[in-house]
């Protein structure tokens, strides 16, 4: 076996790798070892099944047409085994059609593994995953749906790729706010037990109400930061309120986590206080290295990139002036445990976009403090506005505040159970069965609407789009696989259970059986770049593509030979265990029945 199919089968069956290597052996034995290493540009085509567009790049250096020098390149090819036909174009592109029994051999291969042959990282990686994170003493919203909800799918997405996943729900528990709700439980109208039953009630109008008479009392709010500083010095008395506040906010996290069936646990909470022991070492430490320096009272950092109103270096505080900590204080401190005492060689921050600057400061501040040493790498896997339909801004629920994540979960199922009744299938099943199937559309549908986007942009949450069993919404997706498990159970089989050789005789079956062969490599790109939306996306493609076979290639069709049937059973078979290996890495049900 030649060197190139080792590394062929080690990056699993998608031709784009194979087909990369052969091209550059091309490069090499036509213009010389140094031009080995260039790009071959391989995409899909139009015009065939695949692309290379290197030739039209490499003509401007080397002289000649791009059609002269990709026919140079197609001369030391060396691609029969898995390539068909090749063209080269007039403009010099190199068109591919990739051999059928190709194909057949890369799917068959498939079928037959366990995991899809979808490989394991060769160099696996100890990843932070740092996501949700919703403040305690405030309600989780539709900002913390995204960074919940797109957080959960990167840890399941890495931790299927082999890598060891640290799940991280930093939540916010050591801030400025903590002085100020304390202390307005501790005043209290009733005691602290009535306190206590108004936070749990309504967080949302207890936060309000601490605020305000924050806002616009200023003996309270003089009292409410001098009850932040001994919270951070360790007043038992004040530790004491502070404990009851995260202990009722946790218990209203909790259930939403389950709600949306995301992997996150109480063990895999470090809230800011977790680090609160460490803060004075990073303090000491940024001031022994004197890369901090006190000015107007504050400690600071000056980063000569970032320049502030007067010009100059923006300073970065890192101790207040009254002896408090902030917010870059605590997150130095967090990067400091992740990388010595956790063995993180890479921390994903699942963070709004609007904490750009803040984390762009942070990480230059720990690189100028070396904290973090060569290859461990730093992301800001930035997470954009979930915005109204209405109104294009910030989604905000009825009285005009931050949309809450409870109500929109329910006006979701609301909606899903509504549109499954209006389709008629709601009268098929008992009422148990008929409200696990709402759950899951209505769970499905707000997940995959959000993860079908890059998670940087913004994305409207639109009800009506997302509850649907067309278009590019997981109603979709999930009818599809309802269909392949209908016909799996007509001909009596499991996907488990239909190992028959594949044939490919229309093009709907070729198309859906190439396909299949970029599920892994769409799995390793979506780990690398933190972007789930890749994966979603190949889905909504294999469901579209296999729509199209379902409609054009009867199963149980009269006429059909045993051999077709068989066949065809044995690619949905495979379809199937790809699109629910898919879906759950996204965190997105796959219903049985609809």
């Amino acid at each position: 076996m030649s060197h190139a199919l080792l590394r062929f089968t080690d990056a699993g069956p998608s031709p784009v790798p194979v087909l990369a290597v052969r091209f550059r052996d091309a490069l090499s034995a036509a213009f010389g070892r140094g031009y080995a290493g260039i790009d071959p540009v391989i995409r899909w085509s139009r015009h065939a099944d695949l692309q290379a567009d290197v030739a039209i790049a490499l003509a401007k250096h080397l002289g000649g047409t791009p059609s002269d020098v990709a026919k140079e390149i197609v001369r030391h090819l060396r691609v029969e085994d898995l390539v068909s036909e090749v063209q080269v174009g007039e403009k010099g592109y190199i068109n591919l059609t990739l051999s059928n029994a190709w194909i057949i051999e890369q799917v068959r291969r498939i079928s037959g593994d366990r995991r899809l042959l979808v490989p394991l990282a060769v160099q696996p990686e100890r990843v932070v995953v740092e996501y949700s994170s919703p403040n305690v003493g405030k309600v989780m919203h539709a900002g913390h749906l995204r960074t919940t909800i797109v957080g959960d799918a990167i840890a399941r997405i890495l931790g299927h790729l082999g890598h060891d996943v640290v799940r991280d729900n930093h939540i916010g528990d050591w801030g400025t706010p903590f002085g100020m709700l304390i202390e307005y439980l501790h005043d209290f109208d009733g005691g602290i037990d009535a306190g206590l039953d108004a936070f749990a009630n309504d967080t949302g109008a207890f936060y309000k109400a601490a605020h305000a008479l924050f806002e616009w009392d200023e003996e309270f709010a003089g009292r409410a930061r001098r009850r932040l500083v001994d919270l951070q010095a360790g007043d038992e008395e004040t530790l004491r309120y502070w404990r009851l506040l995260v202990h009722v906010s946790m218990d209203s996290f909790r259930p939403l986590y389950e709600r949306l069936g995301v992997q996150l646990t109480d063990d895999d909470v470090k809230g800011e206080s977790f680090y609160k022991e460490i803060l004075p070492e990073v303090v000491d430490e940024l001031q022994d290295i004197r890369l901090a320096e006190v000015s107007e009272g504050a400690l600071c950092v000056f980063l000569p990139e970032f320049t502030g109103r007067d010009g100059g270096p923006k300073p970065v505080i890192v101790r207040k002036s009254d002896g408090g900590y902030n917010y870059m204080t605590t997150d130095l401190a967090t990067i400091l445990h992740r990388i010595d005492v956790e063995g993180a060689q890479r921390v994903v921050y699942v963070v709004g976009d609007e904490q750009t600057e803040h984390f762009k400061q942070l990480f230059a501040v720990a690189q100028m403090a070396h904290m973090v040493p060569p290859g461990v790498v730093l992301q800001h896997a930035k997470i954009g506005l979930v915005a109204d339909p209405r109104t294009g801004g910030r989604l905000r629920s009825r009285s005009g505040e931050a949309g809450r994540l409870t109500e929109l979960l329910e006006r979701a199922h609301e909606r899903a159970a509504a549109a499954f009744d209006k389709s008629g299938r709601g009268r098929r099943f008992d009422a148990a069965t008929r409200a696990a199937i709402v759950r899951d559309v209505a769970l499905g549908a707000v997940k995959f609407a959000d993860l079908r986007v890059p998670r940087s942009s913004r994305y409207s949450f639109d009800l009506d789009r997302m509850i649907a069993f067309n278009g590019e919404s997981a109603g979709f997706l999930q009818y599809a696989g309802v269909r392949m498990r209908s016909l799996l159970r007509r001909g009596g089989l499991t996907p488990e259970s239909a190992p028959a050789p594949i044939t490919i005789g229309t093009g709907e079956e070729r198309a859906l059986a190439l396909h299949l062969l970029d599920f892994g490599i769409t799995l390793k790109e979506a780990g690398a770049a933190a972007e789930p939306h890749r994966l979603a996306r190949y889905l909504y493609r294999l469901a579209t593509l296999f729509t199209a076979f379902y409609g054009a290639c009867g199963v149980f069709k009269a006429g059909i030979d045993e051999e077709t049937r068989a066949s065809r059973l044995a690619l949905c078979a495979v379809a199937l265990r790809t699109l629910d290996t898919g879906l759950d890495l996204l965190g997105v049900p796959a219903p049985e029945r609809m």
